[in-house]
């Protein structure tokens, strides 16, 4: 799998999570204005979510194929 791929994939997974966590704020929000906090927090925590699996040692936690760059061999 290509490093294009595997971070398709990451940037997926790390959306996924972050819309997740926020949904139901989403779902109770009706109109645009009141959904904006919910939106705003899938984005935080999708960046956050990022943040962290950029981390070496989240990195070698990971399953090889979600990996991207250079990884510290145990």
């Amino acid at each position: 799998m290509t490093d294009d791929t595997k971070r398709a994939v990451r940037t997926a997974l790390q959306t996924a999570v972050g819309v997740s966590v926020a949904l139901p704020m989403i779902v109770d929000a009706t109109g645009v204005p009141e959904a904006l906090p919910g939106v705003a927090t899938a984005l935080a925590v999708a960046g956050v979510f990022a943040r962290v699996m950029a981390i070496p040692a989240v990195q070698s936690l990971l399953p090889r194929w979600l990996r991207t760059g250079v990884v510290p061999q145990e």
